[in-house]
């Protein structure tokens, strides 16, 4: 962990490779969702032992595994909590959470809230597969209307959720989305995430292909990749999109900003006034 890592990026720096090959399926986007975050890291110059990674439980939460820094495996739903806790013992860290769209809106939706409305210095990556990928593919939160799941055979009749609209509702000094296609955008979406002084949120829009992918037969991970952009860019170059896609229209890059008092400043003042009164 104390090596030094190379001056041009060289993703196995960062890698545990001994814990290799990896678990990931084919084609699963949240691969390139670490590469990204472990090319942000190097750009930005954060040492590994400057950084503490804690993910949850889903595909998302293996993937932390990976990271040759000091990382959580925590509890389902639970790792904004766990970040919350390392975070105000040892401020000096720098702290990443990773987590699902399971893990973090369903049964984690409580301490996201309240994660954002704290304003913690914490980077949370939240990596939205629309699935419980590896409990079987149930439904999730972000699900598409009229996709097919384990657990809605007949078509998801639930609006899905918008992540990032409840990120900042809740006060989050950062929030953000970008999707694996645009591997560079969302590299430089990380790293102004991570150099905001406050809680920053950032939605990745991820694929599931063995999972999600085959039982809504949206093609192998090139075609669904590609399939991003068709979604989330056509409407801004007059394009024509494919039905099949079913299109959410959400908007990508820095959504929103603020800059009020980040938790540990806050609760530093709070003290020193009460020891001085």
């Amino acid at each position: 962990m104390t090596d030094v890592p190379s001056a041009e990026f060289n993703i196995r720096d960062y890698l545990r490779t001994e814990l290799f090959p990896h678990f990931m399926c084919p084609g699963c986007g949240h691969g390139i969702a670490l590469r990204a975050l472990l090319w942000a890291l190097h750009e930005l110059g954060i040492s590994k032992d400057n950084l503490a990674v804690v993910s949850g439980i889903g595909c998302s939460g293996r993937v932390g595994a990976y990271i040759d820094a000091n990382t959580f495996h925590t509890t389902h739903g639970r790792p904004l909590a766990f970040a919350t806790g390392l975070k105000l013992a040892r401020p000096d860290l720098k702290v990443v959470v990773l987590t699902g769209d399971g893990d973090c809106l369903a049964i984690g939706g409580n301490h996201l809230i309240h994660a954002c409305r704290r304003n913690l210095n914490i980077t949370c990556l939240l990596l939205n597969n629309e699935v419980y990928g590896m409990t079987g593919g149930q439904v999730s939160p972000t699900t598409t209307e009229a996709r097919y799941t384990t657990t809605t055979p007949s078509g998801n009749h639930e609006p899905a959720f918008d992540a990032c609209k409840l990120a900042e509702a809740a006060g989050a000094g950062f929030v953000g989305r970008e999707m694996t296609l645009q591997t560079p955008a969302l590299k430089n979406l990380v790293k102004e995430g991570m150099s905001h002084n406050g809680f920053a949120f950032i939605e990745v829009l991820s694929d599931c292909t063995e999972i999600y992918g085959r039982k809504n037969d949206l093609g192998e991970s090139p075609e669904m990749i590609l399939a991003q952009k068709a979604e989330f860019r056509s409407k801004d170059y007059g394009m024509e999109r494919d039905e099949v896609f079913q299109p959410r229209s959400l908007a990508t890059g820095v959504l929103s900003r603020n800059d009020h008092e980040e938790y540990t400043a806050a609760y530093r003042k709070h003290v020193l006034s009460k020891a001085s009164s």
